[in-house]
């Protein structure tokens, strides 16, 4: 009539099995969700006199960011025991990250404050098998601290910073954690020969593990550096960017500092392969950098992959 094609009714067979094919798309397994993938595990290494304490907020910040990430507040050298020398504490720290890493596949991030960054950057020279992506510096001094701080003050009570160096380049001054990393800028020599820490770490005395320390080192993945000029501790404060006093106390940048120009423990290569992150932002103490928000969501949480 209207050349329409003729409708064909279901068989009589595919309607008794219908119900049966409904049941079975019901009993089949649902698509899985796209994967993505874990966020790598965080390890935070606290400063002088902290605890694990100290970090809750920063522990927030990472839960509320980056949920379900796997964090590690490392509770070791708490208080008064940050006073430890400064490899005794490394020795414990890599019994502590050592297991951590094994269990991450995909490598893990070190969150590393104050001192801690010298503990975290030591634990990256000794540490063969290490698996470290990002290490975040937060507010270290890299290069040393020359500076009267209340630290200081408290711990050698008739010592100014300018004859410090008479107790911290002494067998007896090496024993107390901030001595291994005193830089005095006018006892260079002291400094290098005394100095059973810094100046190992920074390649600038020659020692039978340096080749592997620094293969060890460039192994890292990134490398992120934060402080800046009100920190008011970390002195100078460029020392958290391995800046530095030169002997008439002017900071010399990192590209003018021998250990960078040496490449004595792989500065100079880590830059050269986009491998530094430098992220400095006023505005901030000493004992603020692990709290601040602007701080986390500019400088710490986009290399938390």
């Amino acid at each position: 009539m209207l050349g329409l094609p003729e409708r064909r009714l279901p068989s009589a067979e595919f309607l008794l099995l219908l119900p049966f094919l409904l049941l079975l798309l019901l009993l089949l397994p649902a698509a899985p969700a796209p994967h993505r993938a874990a966020y790598k595990p965080v390890i935070v290494v606290h400063g002088l006199f902290d605890s694990s304490y100290s970090f809750r907020h920063l522990l927030e910040y990472i839960n509320e960011t980056h949920p379900g990430t796997a964090v590690t507040v490392l509770d070791l050298f708490d208080g008064r025991e940050s006073l430890r020398p400064l490899w005794e504490q490394v020795q414990g720290f890599r019994e502590a990250v050592a297991p951590i890493m094994a269990k991450a596949l995909q490598g893990v991030h070190l969150i590393c404050y104050s001192q801690g960054g010298l503990v975290c950057r030591a634990l990256l020279s000794v540490m063969d098998e290490h698996n470290v992506d990002s290490f975040i510096s937060l507010s270290s001094p890299q290069m040393g601290q020359y500076g009267d701080t209340n630290y200081l003050k408290w711990l050698f009570p008739t010592s100014m910073r300018s004859n410090l160096y008479r107790i911290c380049y002494s067998p007896w001054g090496q024993e107390f954690s901030i001595c291994n990393y005193w830089h005095d800028p006018h006892h260079d020599d002291l400094y290098l020969n005394a100095s059973s820490f810094l100046a190992l770490i920074n390649g600038e005395r020659d020692h039978p593990n340096a080749t592997a320390w620094r293969k060890n080192f460039l192994r890292l993945g990134r490398l992120v550096l934060i402080g800046g000029p009100d920190d008011g501790v970390i002195t100078p404060w460029q020392s958290s960017f391995f800046g530095f006093y030169d002997a008439n106390e002017t900071v010399l940048e990192m590209e003018k500092q021998l250990v960078y120009l040496r490449d004595s423990f792989g500065l100079k290569t880590l830059l050269a392969r986009g491998a530094i992150v430098r992220c400095p932002m006023a505005g901030i103490s000493h004992t603020a950098w692990h709290s601040n928000r602007t701080l986390y969501e500019t400088c710490i949480e986009p290399w938390l992959s």
